[in-house]
């Protein structure tokens, strides 16, 4: 770890009430039950464990492992794991192993390292690491680098679930319930220790946490839920859906665009001996551990997943799928207004000798109709800005038809609406902004809906072909989700009458009117099913394609 990274910090993203709670002295247990553990917001108590023998008594640096080594005794085998990626221990199981090992061995392996920290050589990830070490008869491994890599983790003290798996149930006298979680219905208490310095992959766990350390030195990394976007979970079907795909020594920001507001989002928070820090399920962490660090961890279920009946789970999938998507949808939105916002002024409409004759003609038609035309024409009731729309849509419109016209292509085929679609996809998978790849949503995005009410009544009016162009064949999925949008602003601003007006004439100018509602209705669904990729993608880990 750089020095530079080593100390707390909460990043600039991270929303204030998402910010791990400090406090001095333990709470009570009716305290944390009401007021902390409900928040579901990480918490650091110090000196929780001050009371417990375990921080006397195992210090590794004044006689702990002698204790330790006499207290389990010789022929106890705990389960170790090895990593193939040096000091870092990622959850994917191709990335590690775990394998019996004498506790007495591992103990030997940590005081052979107190004894000789410098032997270790730090580039052990350059040597040939992975294999299963021999240990010498005074329990060393053969080699510094394997036994570096080895980790006492998760190993039970308490296990309801699985009381055979309770290897180190001896060690239970030397701890304590912690005051603020008496009285839990814990599902196991683990220890957990390490020889020389390590990290661990970001995960979440599906239990709330209380996490205690013992002896050592813990920096905790922590992303809430919501954060999961920036942190690519690996897809929920596999062993290691807890995980995040990003590698935390050397992140590919190239495939993994989002994870460099990583950091943004996150706090860390140092954990010195009698410190504990309050993990809430789902609570990505990542953690680094100093040489020869000891933890006791209690996991709970929370009251949420205890009292969630398994009859509503599919009820409670399609409703936290649907708030998903929701928002997203409107974080997609609302970053394109704000992208808009910064791009103003940036499109260039087509001039006279670019574009087609009809854009010349709306400006002949402005500048040069006598002054009794202008009173009557429809276009001068629109604002220059609204007319400067207008302008732009139409030599867009003729501008396509044009190109089309040209390389004699007929109307698109189903075909080329499936690649369309297909390249739709590719936008939302890549995370590219929808609104940079639909210059008519750019266009329409920032008026007002008043405003692009009449401007659609003159298109009506007087460029009917055009505007029954636009929506047909070019209105993009975003498009029709911002122009619905827009309709529904304007219908809260106009009594029923002009509602009703407005449609009658909007859908007078094409041939089929239920293929114009088609066409609004689809763009909107194909948005819908964008964000819904993003959605699992981002917080599921897991691509879909949109059925034919």
């Amino acid at each position: 770890m750089r020095a530079e990274d080593a100390g707390e910090f909460v990043g600039a993203r991270l929303d204030a009430g998402l910010r791990a709670a400090r406090f001095g002295s333990p709470p009570s247990a009716e305290e944390f039950a009401a007021a902390i553990e409900p928040r579901n917001v990480p918490a650091v108590f110090r000196g929780v464990v001050k009371d417990w023998a375990a921080s006397s008594r195992w210090d590794p640096l004044h006689g702990g492992l002698d204790y330790l080594l006499e207290k389990v005794g010789p022929d106890v085998d705990v389960e170790a794991m090895i990593s193939s990626t040096g000091h870092v221990f990622y959850g994917d199981l191709r990335s590690h192993e775990r394998v019996p090992v004498p506790f007495s061995r591992f103990i030997h392996s940590c005081k052979s390292y107190l004894r000789h920290p410098n032997a270790a050589s730090d580039s052990s990830k350059e040597k040939e690491i992975g294999k299963e070490p021999t240990f010498s008869e005074e329990g060393c491994t053969s080699s510094s680098e394997s036994s570096e890599q080895f980790y006492i983790a998760q190993v039970s003290i308490l296990n309801t679930e699985n009381k055979e798996r309770c290897l180190l149930e001896v060690l239970k006298e030397d701890i304590q319930e912690p005051t603020c979680v008496k009285g839990k219905p814990f599902s196991s208490i683990n220890i957990w220790m390490n020889r020389a310095h390590l990290r661990s992959s970001t995960h979440y766990d599906p239990h709330h946490n209380l996490l205690c350390v013992v002896a050592g030195c813990k920096r905790v990394t922590l992303w809430p839920p919501s954060a999961s976007p920036c942190l690519y979970p690996m897809p929920v079907y596999g062993e290691a859906s807890n995980h995040s795909s990003v590698s935390i020594e050397e992140p590919d920001y190239s495939s993994y665009t989002r994870a460099r507001y990583m950091k943004e989002y996150s706090e860390r928070v140092i954990l010195n001996c009698g410190d504990a820090l309050f993990i809430p399920e789902g609570w990505y962490h990542q953690v680094d551990s100093d040489d020869l660090t000891i933890a006791i961890n209690f996991w709970w279920k929370s009251r949420i997943m205890s009292e969630m009946l398994e009859h509503m789970d599919a009820y409670y999938l399609r409703r936290i799928l649907s708030r998903l998507v929701d928002k997203e949808m409107n974080k997609m939105v609302q970053e394109s207004s704000l992208c808009h916002s910064k791009d103003s002024g940036s499109f260039q409409p087509m001039d006279e000798a670019s574009g087609g004759s009809e854009q010349f003609d709306l400006h002949n038609q402005v500048e040069n109709s006598d002054s009794s035309d202008k009173k009557d024409s429809p276009l001068q009731t629109l604002k220059p800005s609204t007319l400067q729309a207008l302008y732009e849509l139409i030599s867009l419109v003729h501008n396509s038809v044009e190109i089309v016209s040209q390389n004699e292509t007929t109307e698109p085929t189903s075909q080329d609406a499936s690649c369309n679609q297909s390249n739709e996809r590719k936008i939302a998978a890549d995370d590219s902004s929808l609104l940079e790849k639909d210059i008519i949503t750019k266009i329409i995005l920032p008026l007002k809906s008043l405003e692009l009410r009449s401007m659609l009544l003159v298109m009506a009016h007087t460029f009917p072909r055009t505007l029954e162009t636009l929506v047909l064949n070019m209105l993009g999925p975003i498009g029709a989700e911002i122009l619905t949008r827009k309709f529904d602003e304007m219908d809260q601003q106009a009594t029923k009458e002009q509602q009703s007006e407005f449609y009658k004439i909007f859908y007078s100018v094409f041939d089929d009117q239920y293929a114009a509602m088609d066409a609004l209705l689809n763009g909107k669904e194909l948005f819908s099913f964008q964000v819904f990729q993003n959605v699992l993608d981002q917080y599921i880990g897991v691509h879909v394609d949109r059925p034919n």
